[in-house]
């Protein structure tokens, strides 16, 4: 039966987005039209449904099954728990709930990725479902073959009409209207209206009428879809709706009305009507053809969407309307265009003749053989025109009670060429023709002046004239741009700033900017003359060919490739970013976006709106509608793949440690111009900010460690319009056993120790090395000793002996005798000097183990002062000392302690020994006089020998530091670190856990 293909789809108002419609004022092969069938990716048709849930995903009920899609792919819906065929109905309510009809008494709804059947889960009474539909609530509307209508609100099903005025035919439609009344259409009993708990017949002159669709039209108007055509019902008389008699005799599958009043009819076999305040259209051609139209729905951005047997197909509005041959309006080739005071648009086609056109209406002008002439430029004023010819000279028509009257003016009236490629009309009235080679002509008070290079001008050609506010006068050429300005002329070149000295067009802005385009970009005059803007793209450096400028800042220009769209105050500073330069292209409704060099082709008519002239037609585009608000792009994240490898997103998202490569998908839903949707993306710990916008529409990340990321993305629509709500995904991706915080732990630990052992190993190795070199100076030392008291010292004892044995021969009054005993004197000296060099070659007898000691006998030698109060204090527990270093010591010490005795003036002096595990510490002090700072700086080497202990403390690897003034006394320090220091600096040897001998 045919009342299966019918479907109310009554618009997209639970959206809260407001976007532009389908203009009704175009003609129907104006829309843009985008079809998907099997060659295109579409599953299989036929189409018996559409709806789109708050996420911004476009549903189709096929035959197939149900199909999801985000504007560029398909996917199949399949559930495990149920089959899924012969969709017949789609309907999205308030709650975000997708309810699904199929064949027969199942109903589904879909949430949350779960199909749950309304009979057996929901509790819905057993019946098969005809139609499913959205209450004005965002409920759900069902009529049922045996029972009647229910609604489905707050998780329960309750009874919408008795079955009693129903029983004799079941309702296979239904729709509610804005006051609440439902409406229901029967397969063989016309119309009924549930109003509360009552069921009232409708219109008696549809009674035996099978009903296959309704819409509601505001509170009183319904229009339903039979199978003899539709109908208009207002409460009290049924209308064919404007369709005429003689049309309306084709099966209606499908309603709905946009949000610019069109009625939109799907039939079997006239393809789409449109109805609205301008009669009816076809989407094939005048009368109507093609496959059915079997589902009709408009989406929150205003896009219409058919369904047919063999696929669907997207009709929708678009930034430009282009008027070509396929309108009936020869507006193909290089025209140039004139808007009236009365808005009418001007054209003369390339062949020949002039048209003009307004509300979509045209009429053409034969006058003065303008059919045989092809007219180059159009100027004028109100109730005149001026034409500029190939080969008739300068025209003027004057509107003259409905009608023009034509008079002409050629070279045999002054003018200075036939051929008059620009034409303008100043505001004092005089008309200004420059030719194609005779440089340009005014007239005025019916006389022609003319001027050429010779005046000044820069070419005899003449591309385009403008007059400026200050009334300067400019000529566009290919050599040059030329002002005359108070009978004065003066030329501009590329040297002067231009970037060609090839001028095309001209814009004085409503800022006073004036604005050439030229060969080989755009330019603009500022105070110190002409400039090129700074960072404008490569499509702003192409051939400029016509300008404009809107009541919205930006310029609007048609170049050799691209149709363009810019912001002029950005453009002027040099400040472009991201938005604001705009391209335009087929996408937006133009046949091409190849501009043409003639003078205005582009210009703007008194409504605001922008007409070019291009190689594939007329174009006009309005800005104010562009400036709407528009559904911005809802971004989803649709996979996360780790190594090739999906991860289910309903479950924790968790990627196993050691991923090489992970793929994170979005979409942008944005179903207008999908290919246009960019998006920016961000990595929270991993980017510092976000991307650049790119269409890709998926990130991949190489090599990324374990943690928890969290990924942002956001998305434009196709106007560039951004949403201001980031969509976001968190993940964790696991660690490898050698990432996890245990073994990084044990690692550092293991690391540790064996840097500690590898330090004790070296400080050991570097101790024992010390102590051999400590005793093998030390046996140096013992053996040179040995040597010296058994060789030389013996042998000045024996001299000496002989000149002792000597001396008491030698009598006491001989002169001999006082030499002799000064020699004897002087051996003496130098055996003790012996002895003493030989006792400090040794181990010193006074400097025993005991440090401590040995420094306390010191005040008792000879000549030291003994009134001084002097102590020695130890810290810690004393520890032996290599013998050679405790040699140094003691004789540093002793040094110290003598010049403090001698020469401080001390009252007290104190000998501090401090014994640490990791250092030796001598201390002494005093409270006397102190050091100069002169002595101190340098040492005396005579007096207090501070040079010679600091060499024997640099030998024994020591720091000998020295403190003084001369209020507080001295403070001298030796300090050795303890491995240098004492003969075992530790009881553990290099490794933990290794024995070292004490020796």
């Amino acid at each position: 039966m045919s009342w299966v293909f019918c479907w109310l789809l009554a618009g997209a108002a639970f959206f809260a987005e407001p976007a532009c419609a389908i203009d009704p004022n175009r003609a129907m092969s104006q829309y843009i039209r985008d079809r998907w069938g099997p060659g295109q990716g579409f599953p299989k048709g036929p189409v018996y449904a559409f709806t789109q849930t708050a996420d911004g995903y476009l549903w189709i009920g096929t035959e197939a099954g149900l199909v999801r899609f985000d504007g560029l792919n398909f996917r199949l819906i399949s559930d495990q728990s149920v089959s899924i065929t012969n969709v017949l109905g789609l309907t999205a309510d308030g709650e975000n709930n997708l309810w699904v009809r199929l064949t027969g008494p199942t109903l589904l709804r879909f949430r949350d990725g779960v199909f749950e059947d309304s009979v057996s889960r929901l509790g819905m009474p057993y019946s098969f479902v005809t139609s499913i539909s959205r209450a004005n609530d965002g409920g759900l509307l069902v009529s049922r073959l045996q029972n009647g209508a229910v609604k489905y609100r707050s998780g329960k099903f309750e009874v919408l009409a008795s079955t009693r005025p129903l029983s004799r035919s079941p309702v296979i439609s239904l729709a509610q209207s804005a006051s609440g009344d439902v409406w229901m259409g029967t397969r063989d009993a016309g119309l009924f209206r549930s109003s509360g708990s009552q069921v009232f017949a409708g219109a008696k002159s549809l009674e035996e009428t099978k009903i296959n669709c309704l819409l509601p039209d505001g509170e009183r108007n319904l229009w339903i879809g039979t199978d003899h055509g539709i109908a208009l019902w207002n409460g009290s008389e049924v209308t064919s709706g404007g369709v005429p008699e003689d049309q309306n005799d084709f099966q209606t599958l499908a309603l709905a009305r946009d949000r610019d009043a069109n009625i939109w009819v799907g039939t079997d076999a006239r393809g789409l009507l449109r109805v609205n305040a301008h009669g009816v259209s076809y989407l094939n051609g005048r009368n109507g053809s093609g496959p059915a139209v079997t589902a009709i729905f408009e989406d929150r951005e205003g896009n219409l969407w058919i369904g047919s047997p063999n696929g669907i197909e997207r009709l929708r509005d678009s930034a430009f309307v282009t008027y070509s041959p396929s309108e009936d309006l020869p507006t193909d080739g290089s025209i140039p265009l004139f808007v009236d005071s009365e808005n009418r648009l001007w054209f003369p086609p390339l062949a020949g003749g002039l048209w003009w056109m307004k509300d979509n209406k045209h009429g053409q002008i034969s006058a003065e053989g303008l059919d045989k002439d092809v007219v180059y430029s159009i100027a004028g004023r109100k109730g005149e025109l001026w034409l500029g010819r190939q080969r008739g000279g300068l025209t003027q028509l004057r509107s003259s009670k409905g009608s023009f009257i034509s008079r002409s003016y050629t070279q045999a009236n002054g003018l200075a060429q036939n051929g008059v490629y620009s034409v303008h009309q100043s505001r004092d009235g005089t008309l200004w023709a420059g030719t194609l080679s005779g440089g340009v002509s005014s007239l005025r008070d019916g006389k022609f002046t003319t001027y050429t290079v010779a005046n000044g001008l820069a070419s005899n050609t003449v591309a385009s004239i403008l007059e400026g506010a200050d009334r300067t006068m400019w000529f566009a050429t290919p050599t040059g741009l030329s002002a005359l300005s108070q009978g004065q002329w003066k030329s501009y070149r590329a040297g002067d700033g231009l970037p060609s000295a090839n001028v095309n067009c001209l814009l004085e802005d409503s800022g006073g900017v004036l604005w050439a385009g030229t060969a080989s970009g755009l330019a603009f005059r500022s105070s110190v003359g002409f400039q090129i803007p700074a960072g404008v793209p490569p499509s702003l450096r192409e051939q400029i060919l016509g300008i404009a400028e809107d009541k919205f800042g930006s310029l609007w220009m048609a170049t050799s490739n691209h149709v363009l769209r810019v912001k002029r105050d950005k453009l002027l500073r040099g400040a472009l970013a991201d938005g604001d330069i705009r391209e335009y292209g087929v996408a937006d409704g133009l046949h091409g976006v190849e501009g043409v060099k003639r003078h205005r082709s582009v210009v703007t008519d008194p409504l605001g709106r922008i007409w070019f002239s291009m190689n594939g037609g007329i174009s006009v585009v309005d800005p104010a509608r562009l400036t709407g608000s528009a559904a911005p792009a809802i971004v989803h994240m649709q996979t996360i793949s780790s190594d090739g490898k999906p991860i289910d997103l309903q479950g924790p998202l968790r990627l196993p440690g050691g991923s090489k490569r992970i793929t994170l998908g979005y979409a942008g839903l944005s179903l207008s111009v999908p290919e246009r949707v960019r998006f920016r993306y961000m990595l929270d710990r991993f980017d510092r900010a976000w991307s650049q916008p790119v269409l890709a529409r998926e990130a991949i990340y190489t090599n990324l460690g374990p943690g928890t990321y969290r990924f942002r993305v956001v998305a434009s629509n196709s106007d560039g319009l951004w949403n201001s709500e980031e969509t976001a995904i968190g993940f964790v991706i696991e660690p490898m056993f050698w990432q996890t915080w245990w073994f990084r732990l044990s690692s550092a630990l293991v690391l540790t120790l064996a840097i500690a052992g590898a330090y004790r190993f070296r400080l050991h190795h570097l101790t024992r090395q010390l102590h051999i070199r400590f005793e093998e100076r030390l046996a140096e030392r013992t053996r040179v000793a040995q040597d010296l008291h058994d060789t030389l010292l013996q042998g000045f004892l024996s001299a000496s002996m002989q000149l002792h044995v000597a001396a008491d021969h030698v009598p006491e009054d001989s002169l001999a005798k006082p030499p002799l005993t000064r020699v004897i004197h002087l051996v003496g000296q130098v055996i003790e000097e012996g002895r003493n060099a030989v006792r400090g070659l040794r181990s010193s007898p006074d400097a025993t183990n005991d440090l401590a000691l040995s420094f306390s006998t010191i005040q008792q030698e000879p000549g030291i002062e003994q009134e001084i109060d002097f102590r020695v204090i130890v810290k810690g527990q004393p520890r032996v000392l290599h013998a050679v270093l405790r040699d140094e010591v003691y004789r540093i010490g002793r040094e110290l302690l003598v010049n403090a005795f001698r020469h401080s003036e001390a009252k007290n002096i104190e000998v501090e020994l401090e014994y640490s595990a990791r250092h030796f510490r001598l201390l002494v002090r005093d409270n006397g006089c102190g050091i100069d700072p002169e002595v101190l700086g340098a040492g005396r080497v005579e007096h207090l020998g501070l040079p010679g202990m600091r060499a024997r403390a640099e030998r024994i690897r020591a720091r000998l530091r020295v403190w003084s003034s001369s209020a507080a006394g001295t403070e001298v320090e030796l300090f050795i670190p303890g491995h240098v220091a004492f003969q075992l600096a530790s009881k553990r040897g290099p490794l933990l856990g290794m024995k070292t001998e004490r020796r």
